[in-house]
């Protein structure tokens, strides 16, 4: 029985694990001024696995996700810029963060636990609500998460960009990141934390009635989610060199939930082939916008691209709520083998 679980984990992992590798490998084929777009792919599994690990698996909507993401990209961020920099275009800075650098890595550890502790302190509160209150809570979370960012510069630049960010080389970073985030995901989701949460989405009553606690399973999921959140966050800014308050709000929010719902909200392999379907889409339709050769000349007005993804997202969730993987893991085709022809019976005799 062990072994059976060990194999369809192993199998479960394996084609969004492929999938992220082949996008990796693709960035490296193409031109430089296309790389970003499959980079950013890339990154946006990240930040949609983060989402899924608590939306998915409890099934509250959460809007406040990417006010994770937003926190572990600045945390990362100031905290990468030289010293020598800092003191010059960011002089507010509470001391610790202007008289202290990290490396790459370091700074990625960071983001996810200034992630998980927000997600933590924010939760115990939070996590009581279910349906719209929480929809509503979590929406405060990411307005208020927003202004701070924009306006207090004692911990950023505030209204400004934030740059001079070291900046990631390459789809390694993105690809081990997002991999890394992925493996988490179903190892917790597999867990027997994941397991109730999981039975308090299909029915909580039910699930308290045989001892689970409902509050305590959110709770966690939100904090790991966030955790994540900040990590891909790290991720992000790493990858662009710069971030701003308002490139962490309320297009990214709307755009990672899409994602999300299109390739299916309760499944891991779900929310991996999502975000890299509607991440090509949103990259091609932004590319239409300024005008693009396809054949032929398309030329699409300003603001196409979230009317079409929300078109999309709309149509999925009337007609395909469970997304195009239907909730369901990543499986290989079953292989029917012919059933072995029996020979005929013969005829009994019977004694004269």
């Amino acid at each position: 029985m062990s072994t059976l679980r060990n194999r369809t984990a192993a199998v479960e992992l394996l084609g969004p694990g492929l999938l992220i590798v082949a996008v990796g490998l693709v960035a490296t084929r193409v031109s430089q001024a296309n790389e970003l777009y499959f980079l950013n792919a890339l990154v946006a599994v990240s930040m949609v696995v983060a989402v899924y690990v608590f939306v998915g698996n409890s099934g509250v909507l959460s809007f406040g996700q990417i006010s994770f993401v937003a926190v572990g990209g600045f945390a990362s961020g100031v905290m990468t810029i030289p010293v020598e920099s800092k003191s010059g275009v960011l002089p507010d800075l509470f001391p610790i963060l202007r008289d202290h650098t990290l490396g790459n890595v370091s700074s990625l550890v960071l983001a996810a636990l200034v992630g998980g502790v927000l997600a933590l302190v924010l939760g115990l509160p939070l996590m009581r609500l279910s349906g719209l209150a929480a929809g509503i809570a979590t929406f405060a979370v990411l307005e208020i998460t927003h202004n701070v960012l924009r306006e207090w510069t004692k911990i950023g630049p505030g209204a400004t960009t934030l740059s001079l960010i070291p900046e990631s080389s390459g789809p390694t970073q993105p690809v081990i990141g997002a991999l890394v985030v992925m493996a988490i995901a179903y190892g917790y989701q597999r867990s027997r934390l994941g397991r109730m949460l999981r039975a308090s989405r299909e029915d909580a009553a039910a699930a308290e009635a045989v001892g689970v606690n409902v509050h305590r399973q959110r709770l966690w999921a939100f904090t790991l989610s966030g955790a994540l959140a900040g990590f891909a966050g790290g991720l992000y800014v790493h990858m662009l060199g710069s971030i701003t308050a308002d490139s962490v709000y309320l297009e990214l929010t709307f755009l990672t939930l899409a994602m999300l719902v299109f390739g299916g909200a309760t499944s891991l392999w779900g929310a991996v082939l999502g975000a890299l379907v509607v991440s090509g889409l949103d990259s091609f339709l932004s590319q239409a916008e300024q005008g693009v050769n396809v054949g032929v000349k398309l030329d699409l007005p300003q603001g196409t691209t979230l009317i079409i993804l929300g078109t999309i997202m709309a149509t999925m969730l009337i007609l395909r709520p469970s997304g195009i993987t239907g909730g369901r893991e990543f499986s290989l085709p079953r292989v029917r083998r012919p059933a072995a022809r029996r020979p005929p019976a013969t005829p009994e005799r019977t004694a004269p």
